[in-house]
């Protein structure tokens, strides 16, 4: 019987650096820095969709 692994969880948490913020993941993803926390929170919320 073969090991089964279970996919990778990939969680985002969002970043600040002055004005801008980005969506950094558990798995090394980082999103483009935004200025609009709205997209950086869509930005994250898509990659943990479709990794």
């Amino acid at each position: 019987m073969a090991d089964q692994q279970a996919p990778a969880v990939h969680r985002t948490t969002m970043v600040e650096k002055g004005r801008f913020v980005a969506a950094h993941c558990t798995c090394g993803w980082r999103g483009p820095a935004r200025r609009a926390r709205s997209k950086a929170r869509t930005d994250g919320a898509e990659h943990e969709a479709t990794p």
